[in-house]
């Protein structure tokens, strides 16, 4: 009788370790940007709405995060909203263009500001302009809000601005949310953001007299705009389940989830 529970025991063990394997087989797990969260959610939803008991799972730590993950073997696939440096790549990194986006500069409601210039926006956060009356706006000290040093979005801005180690910020915060709504609770705050996460509750002003939409950033007559890149590792396969979801991602039957989204695709 005991040699019998024993053997039953077995398998049952047997078992359940096969049914988590099976379930972790079955799971694509992501990690990186913060910016990328709209899109990677909505394209997470997508695949596992047409693939049945497969698992998506998306961790919000910023790019450079992401791309350290994806290093450390610790997910499937790392986000980043930039492009991967020469020493990142040097280590065997990878990088897939998912799709673009506008990296919008965005004011409270309440500011008059309608339109600035790359160099008004490049002055204004190395504190060369530092109230908004200088730009057409009211007589009020202007307060910088922007990203932390690790983030994707901030690599951008600063890359496209100028503005790289230059940049006088009164707050640095650590993800998108976060600067929209310190900006959105602040009639002096000028900040930057994913145009893909911009909602009405702030104001993305025009740049050099174009508006920022998924048009323009598709035209490139918006000039501050990123990729949204997919970081895997040269030489390692994803597993089946991260694979298919890769696969997906970048197919031209993920573009209109993509550009739902608010992103423009890059196929």
């Amino acid at each position: 009788m005991k040699k019998i529970i024993s053997i039953v025991l077995a398998l049952t063990c047997a078992a359940a370790m096969l049914m988590g394997c099976s379930a972790k087989n079955k799971t694509v797990a992501t990690d990186g940007s913060t910016s990328m969260e709209k899109v990677i959610g909505a394209l997470g939803e997508a695949f596992t709405d047409k693939n049945s008991g497969t698992n998506f799972t998306y961790n919000p730590t910023g790019s450079g995060t992401g791309i350290k993950a994806v290093s450390e073997g610790t997910c499937d696939i790392g986000l980043s909203s930039r492009s991967l440096k020469d020493e990142e790549k040097a280590t065997g990194l990878k990088e897939t263009i998912l799709a673009y986006d506008g990296i919008a500069i965005i004011i409270n409601n309440e500011n008059a500001v309608e339109d600035l210039t790359i160099e008004q926006i490049a002055s204004i956060y190395t504190g060369e302009i530092t109230n908004w009356k200088d730009v057409g706006g009211n007589d009020a000290q202007i307060v910088l809000i922007g990203r932390e040093a690790n983030s994707g979005t901030r690599d951008g801005f600063e890359s496209i601005t100028g503005t790289e180690d230059k940049c006088k910020y009164r707050q640095e915060l650590t993800s998108t949310g976060d600067v929209i709504t310190t900006v959105s609770k602040n009639p002096d705050a000028i900040g930057y953001a994913s145009l893909a996460s911009v909602k009405d509750d702030v104001k993305a002003i025009k740049v050099n007299g174009v508006t920022p939409t998924e048009a323009t950033v598709k035209d490139g007559s918006y000039k501050i705009q990123r990729p949204f890149v997919l970081v895997t590792k040269e030489g390692k396969a994803l597993s089946e389940t991260a694979q298919k979801f890769f696969d997906y991602v970048t197919s031209a039957e993920a573009a209109p989830v993509i550009s739902k989204a608010g992103a423009v695709p890059a196929i």
